[in-house]
C-alpha cells in the first residue's frame, strides 16, 4: 500500500523558459525570456500548471519548465537562501499564489 501523500500546499522553485508571442511585453530585442517563479501547489505538477496557465493568460508563451523543489529540498540540496527569496515563497504560500521573482530577458547574439 503507498505511503499518503501529503496534501497540504507547499511553494516550489520553477524556471520557466518563454518565447516570443504577439503582445507579450517582452523588449522589442528579446528572442525570449527565463522567469524564476515560487508557486504553491499540493505537489510540483500542480504548481507548474497553475504557472503555465497564468503565464499563458499574460499572453507569453511557456515553452520549458525546470522543477527546482521545495524549500526544504533546495536547502537539504545545499542551496543558501536569503531572507528576501523566503519572503516570497512564504507570500506565494500565504496567498496560495504564483510569485514571478525575476525576469530575465533572453538576446540574440
Amino acid at each position: 500500500m503507498p505511503a499518503p501523500r501529503n496534501r497540504s500546499p507547499q511553494v516550489y522553485t520553477l524556471l520557466v523558459e518563454v518565447g516570443r508571442k504577439a503582445g507579450d511585453g517582452l523588449p522589442d530585442k528579446a528572442t525570449g525570456a527565463g522567469f524564476l517563479i515560487y508557486a504553491a501547489g499540493i505537489d510540483e505538477a500542480e504548481a507548474v500548471r497553475e504557472t503555465v496557465a497564468i503565464l499563458k493568460q499574460a499572453d507569453l508563451a511557456p515553452l520549458e519548465v525546470t522543477g527546482h523543489g521545495t524549500l526544504d529540498e533546495r536547502l537539504a540540496a545545499g542551496d543558501e537562501i536569503d531572507a528576501d527569496e523566503r519572503a516570497l515563497m512564504q507570500r506565494a504560500l500565504d496567498e496560495n499564489a504564483v510569485i514571478v521573482a525575476q525576469m530575465t530577458p533572453f538576446t540574440g547574439k
